[in-house]
């Protein structure tokens, strides 16, 4: 730990005052490290936070002249083109039903001859009537790719219900959709008849089977249309590309990667989780004299065998280059984030709390949706007492049911990854997950128990327990009552090693206070060992003059003796994760 705090506060060596040569101050400055810690501890880069806090909120607000706008504009414009779509719907409907009349094993077998050329000619003549006459201008850039030249077309980024222009624009390529959209009147048959890859949620295995059909299309050699898919699988704010699911890259087949983008200075085309209904931006999008819209297709990108052997990489690679086009960041958030987002919202917190970067969190450090979910609830039972969804020092010592003190504002800013005094959810998870559950061994509960029965009885009582805690903490007129009565279930005045370690195992925060506990005392040991090696006659008669009482308790028994510090800095884990 010397070592570390060393490291943490060498670069401001100069910033703590007095000649760095005297020796004569160094245990001080040494006991006082901790309080006077200038400098954030070391992190791992692939854990910080995302640059971008929420991609999938949009807060917009509409200014006065633009509410006055849009109501002049919409007592013509907005029942005009409601009728329009009426009619054009129905004017699409006879070509989808003949498409898809008496077509045996219906998505089994693609559409040949002549049904599938006068479908793909009616459909997309009508389609792009239709988003002429809800005054959409379309710009184009690139050329659209062959069905034998890139088999896959990957659309980014995916914001709203209008991204669907894109697919009348690419030459109705079959998309990607949930099976109880073709029971949809009018509309159902439109979307049977572009053969779309369906997804059934009752089926347990339909990403298994998703999968295989894209990947059989992919690789029919040009019988089936091309497969268009947004890899995002998720609105967002168009601030950043989130992570792209594996879905598209699997079959290790060129794709050509599309960008949208909407370059209006009214915004009313972006559906998130939270901003705008679809019924307001149907609405407000009606009610504009046109609405810009500019799709590029870029050149396709051709696998490595390295991508075909590795699809996240693929997707990673694929990404980055949209990214660059399109000059915004890439995050990590995905699906998961926004399940958490609005259980974060139920729970009364700010919908933005629960983004963690899900994908990247379980993966680095091998967590599952439960855990994490679980871990949400407890978030926010200690977060509520305080404003804007974070944990400041006085939340945390009272979740504890512990006072504010040095060995306590240590666990503290090891959670606190960024420094700003408070801890947020994604900061939380991370705690729990490298700092407190690898603590939290049976040896380390072990020790820990051993710590607190003094006598050696296999139990615990208070005074035994409030014992160790004052003089570990420092506090000498401490209460532990409460945390004593929450870890005796059985309220027989005493704790036994399953009631000690039931409770560790629930709130693992107390195992790692533990081992920075001894941590602390492991280095004031050391520390007393330097500065009698180093004692000056002017620092021998300063020390007489010391109480007991100022200098900081040491608890000493068979877990913690003099001389035995070896088999401390064993128990400790790392600072930095």
């Amino acid at each position: 730990m010397r070592r570390w705090r060393q490291e943490v506060e060498q670069p401001g060596a100069g910033l703590r005052g007095g000649d760095s040569g005297h020796r004569g101050g160094g245990g001080s400055r040494r006991r006082g490290a901790m309080a006077q810690r200038l400098f954030p501890l070391p992190r791992q880069q692939s854990l910080y936070a995302p640059s971008v806090r929420n991609p999938f909120v949009h807060e917009g607000r509409l200014s006065a002249r633009d509410k006055a706008r849009a109501v002049l504009l919409g007592i013509i414009l907005l029942p005009f083109r409601a009728m329009c779509i009426a009619l054009l719907l129905l004017l699409a409907w006879p070509f989808a039903a003949i498409a898809t009349f008496c077509h045996r094993e219906r998505g089994s077998v693609p559409l040949m001859g002549w049904k599938r050329r006068v479908t793909q000619c009616a459909l997309q003549c009508l389609g792009r009537v239709l988003f002429f006459l809800m005054g959409f201008q379309v710009k184009v850039k690139g050329k659209v790719a062959g069905p034998l030249e890139a088999p896959i077309l990957v659309v980014a980024p995916h914001s709203s219900f209008f991204d669907g222009i894109v697919c009348v624009v690419a030459g109705l390529p079959s998309i990607v959709s949930r099976l109880e959209n073709l029971s949809a009147p009018v509309f159902g048959t439109i979307l049977r008849s572009l053969q779309p890859v369906l997804v059934s949620r009752l089926d347990p295995d339909s990403r298994r089977n998703t999968i295989n059909e894209i990947t059989k299309r992919a690789t029919s050699g040009g019988q089936w249309p091309q497969v268009l898919i947004f890899p995002e699988g998720t609105c967002t704010n168009r601030s950043c590309l989130i992570t792209f699911k594996q879905g598209a890259f699997i079959p290790g087949v060129p794709v050509q990667p599309v960008l949208l983008r909407y370059p209006n200075k009214l915004d009313t085309v972006t559906w998130t989780w939270q901003g705008y209904s679809f019924k307001q931006l149907c609405v407000m999008t009606f009610c504009q004299l046109f609405t810009r819209i500019e799709i590029e297709f870029l050149p396709v990108h051709v696998p490595t065998e390295e991508e075909k052997k590795d699809p996240t990489l693929f997707a990673n690679r694929v990404r980055n280059t949209m990214a660059m086009a399109l000059n915004v960041p890439v995050t990590d958030h995905t699906f998961e984030d926004c399940r958490l987002m609005i259980s974060a919202g139920q729970l009364t917190l700010p919908m933005e709390a629960g983004l963690v970067e899900f994908t990247k969190i379980s993966k680095k450090l091998n967590l599952k949706w439960d855990p994490i979910r679980d871990q949400l609830d407890t978030f926010a039972a200690i977060a509520n007492a305080s404003k804007g969804g974070r944990i400041g020092m006085e939340e945390f010592a009272e979740h504890l049911k512990l006072p504010v003190s040095d060995v306590l504002k240590e666990l503290f800013l090891l959670f606190d990854r960024n420094g700003d005094g408070t801890i947020d959810f994604r900061e939380y998870v991370i705690g729990l997950s490298v700092l407190c559950n690898p603590a939290n061994t049976e040896e380390t509960i072990q020790m820990a128990f051993k710590l607190f029965d003094i006598d050696d009885d296999g139990s615990i009582t208070e005074e035994q327990f409030a014992c160790i805690l004052q003089s570990s903490l420092g506090v000498p007129d401490l209460d532990v009552s409460q945390l004593f009565k929450e870890i005796d279930t059985d309220n027989s005045g005493k704790v036994t090693y399953n009631e000690f370690k039931d409770f560790a195992f629930k709130h693992p925060e107390y195992a790692k206070l533990f081992t920075t506990y001894l941590e602390l005392q492991r280095c004031q040991l050391e520390t007393s060992d330097e500065e009698d090696d180093y004692q000056t006659p002017e620092d021998t008669y300063s020390q007489s003059k010391t109480s007991v009482s100022e200098k900081t308790p040491i608890a000493r028994n068979k877990v913690c003796p003099e001389g035995n510090e070896e088999d401390i800095s064993s128990t400790s884990d790392k600072k930095d994760d």
